[in-house]
């Protein structure tokens, strides 16, 4: 049975990952903060033994290896870092920045993505076609900022993408692939009730780009729907 660990399992994108990794028969280690609260995902893992769910805060590195010593036995086919911090509230824009809430937003969005990756890659190496994927956004971009703002999350973005884009090239020698994902303007808690997509429509997207990568492709930045995006 193919395994795939996700991390932000509690609701939105991460949650519907769970769904469709399960309903395609894989094993779901579905990670969040707060599992006693995850009402959703505990419905979903009481429906479906392969749903296993974990303690995970990324910004705890302790808990990320304790997790990783905690399954040393398991190899792990893809790991979908999601779990993500938005930052920018309305009032804290440049002149009245929340510095500490920028920490929060980098030490979410870009130390814990990487740390759950570098924690899980030995489990990763077990399988013969291992993938990472991150889920980012364009708003990392770089060449399309073109309205400013958001600091805090844009900067984090921006981050990753350069962490991931680095993880790519590191890790090609192993075979693990790495691809960064625009998920896509979604109806999230985050993107809200007037985004353009639904998240069903947003992870069936990727999952179609996961379902037929290849190293070659490692390192991509793309949109949900296959585009390629610029930095």
């Amino acid at each position: 049975m193919n395994t795939v660990l996700v991390t932000g399992t509690n609701r939105g994108l991460g949650l519907e990952f769970c769904r469709q990794y399960a309903r395609a028969g894989w094993r779901v280690i579905a990670c969040c903060r707060g599992p006693e609260q995850a009402s959703a995902l505990k419905r979903l893992a009481s429906d479906n033994a392969n749903v296993q769910i974990y303690r995970l805060d990324v910004c705890d590195h302790a808990t990320i290896d304790c997790l990783a010593e905690q399954l040393a036995d398991t190899a792990i086919d893809q790991l979908i870092a999601n779990a993500a911090y938005y930052g920018d509230c309305r009032g804290h824009g440049y002149g009245r920045l929340d510095y500490q809430a920028w920490r929060t937003t980098l030490e979410t969005n870009v130390l814990g993505a990487v740390k759950v990756a570098e924690a899980f890659t030995p489990h990763l190496r077990r399988r013969a076609k291992p993938l990472i994927v991150a889920v980012s956004s364009l708003m990392g971009s770089i060449a399309d900022n073109n309205s400013g703002g958001s600091l805090l999350y844009r900067s984090s973005k921006a981050a990753l993408n350069a962490a991931m884009k680095s993880l790519a090239i590191d890790l090609r020698s192993a075979g693990i692939g790495v691809l960064i994902f625009h998920p896509g303007w979604v109806k999230t808690d985050m993107g809200g009730p007037d985004a353009l997509i639904d998240a069903e429509t947003s992870v069936a997207g990727m999952m179609k780009q996961i379902d037929v990568f290849d190293i070659s492709q490692s390192g991509s930045f793309l949109n949900y729907d296959g585009a390629a995006l610029p930095w």
